[in-house]
């Protein structure tokens, strides 16, 4: 095979545009994987999209870093080429980024191998935010426009250009060269600074300057234990959700158990019960229980700690089935993990999860502690492989060809 061709296998083929479209004509969201420091590698972002997931971003890479060292090309890039049995596994490469230059370069050297780039501009940690990146761009709305502007221009320079106000817009998408461009975000404790910034950030709307928006409804200083700002993420979703495509980042645990609704949502959230008498009345059904708030221009979910849990979440299992455990095993065999980065994702997804049932775990504690004491990967297997035998699985871990 000669080098052309050995190079048309390493270009994803799917604009992520499409992956949009495709969930709205199945009338359901679009399923994502939330970027998350050391997790989302390529065994684990393989294992989500085995069950369902139709988009996963990689941890957040250092655009400086990326663009000057190749030893950080290589340790936070890792890619795979489509196979007959997995496909095409859409990727997006998130970068942590302050300059134009920098985003964009790093765009251009990540081009070939993912489906689009993204910007960071959620993550709350103080290191990130003494560098000016991450959540601190919140507040440099003008600076955000510019890197995905420059962004955007690099890619059309390189070739990977998507014209969203041409006719041609749509064989754009189709084709393997269009790359996407897009921001993910916190917002404001004054949410009409967090509209500024959209509009900003999105610039003509008929020929804008990003794809797609995630949306973490949180503040900056806003713990993941409070939950997310459902009032924010009603009046953006209704006032954006009809320009663009957005995807909601924060307390996605399990399909039936989230806290709002739309048409695209099968099966619908359950509804809890609430022991607030003063509620106002329009805010409760029929039978006196909370309504929940219909987000009917929502596009997407995208979900970190319960997908690291749970991979099969988005394939509608409320826990982790042995399954997933299978998949991440053959995985991680053909894209190696360092130990102890592997059994964290097995003591994660065999724990008790997000799900409704908190006796779903399949290790007890003792067994996952144990599973911490492993010194290499032969001890992990086969200690998996007793723990299968003993609970009903024939042959223990299921290998696969």
């Amino acid at each position: 095979m000669d080098s052309e061709n050995d190079d048309e296998l390493l270009h994803p083929k799917i604009h992520p545009l499409k992956l949009f479209d495709a969930a709205k004509s199945q009338q359901r969201l679009l399923y994502a994987c939330a970027p998350m420091v050391r997790y989302s590698k390529l065994a684990f972002r393989q294992t989500v999209h085995h069950f369902g997931t139709d988009l996963c971003w990689t941890p957040m890479i250092l655009a400086k870093e990326f663009n000057r060292n190749h030893f950080a090309r290589d340790s936070d890039l890792t890619m795979s080429t489509p196979t007959s049995a997995g496909g095409e596994v859409p990727t997006i490469a998130q970068f942590g980024a302050n300059s134009p230059l920098e985003l964009s370069r790093a765009a251009s050297l990540a081009a070939p191998f993912v489906n689009g780039v993204d910007l960071n501009c959620g993550c709350p940690q103080s290191w990130a935010c003494t560098e000016k990146l991450g959540a601190a761009l919140m507040e440099q709305r003008e600076l955000v426009r510019d890197m995905v502007v420059e962004t955007r221009s690099r890619l059309a320079l390189d070739g990977w250009a998507v014209d969203l106000s041409s006719a041609n817009a749509n064989a754009d998408t189709e084709s393997r060269k269009g790359r996407s461009v897009s921001v993910k975000i916190r917002v404001h404790k004054d949410l009409r600074r967090t509209m500024d910034f959209i509009t900003t950030v999105i610039g003509d709307e008929h020929r804008r300057d990003i794809d797609w928006l995630t949306i973490h409804p949180r503040t900056r200083n806003t713990p993941s234990s409070v939950p997310i700002n459902l009032e924010a993420l009603e009046v953006l979703t209704s006032t954006f959700g009809t320009k663009l495509p957005i995807l909601v980042s924060g307390d996605v645990f399990t399909l039936s158990t989230l806290p709002y609704t739309s048409h695209l949502l099968d099966p619908q959230p359950t509804f809890t019960t609430s022991d607030n008498p003063s509620l106002p009345a329009e805010q409760k059904g029929a039978n006196g229980v909370p309504k929940k708030l219909h987000l009917p221009h929502l596009s997407g979910l995208m979900s970190a700690r319960a997908l690291l849990a749970n991979p099969a979440l988005f394939a509608g299992h409320d826990s982790c089935p042995w399954e997933a455990v299978d998949v991440f095993m053959n995985n991680v065999a053909r894209a190696p993990l360092p130990l102890k980065l592997g059994v964290h994702h097995l003591t994660e997804m065999c724990g008790p999860g997000f799900g409704p049932d908190r006796n779903a775990a399949l290790l007890t504690k003792k067994e996952r502690i144990r599973l911490t004491e492993m010194s290499n990967w032969i001890d992990v297997i086969d200690y998996l492989d007793e723990i299968r035998s003993q609970r009903g699985g024939k042959d223990g871990i299921a290998r696969f060809a």
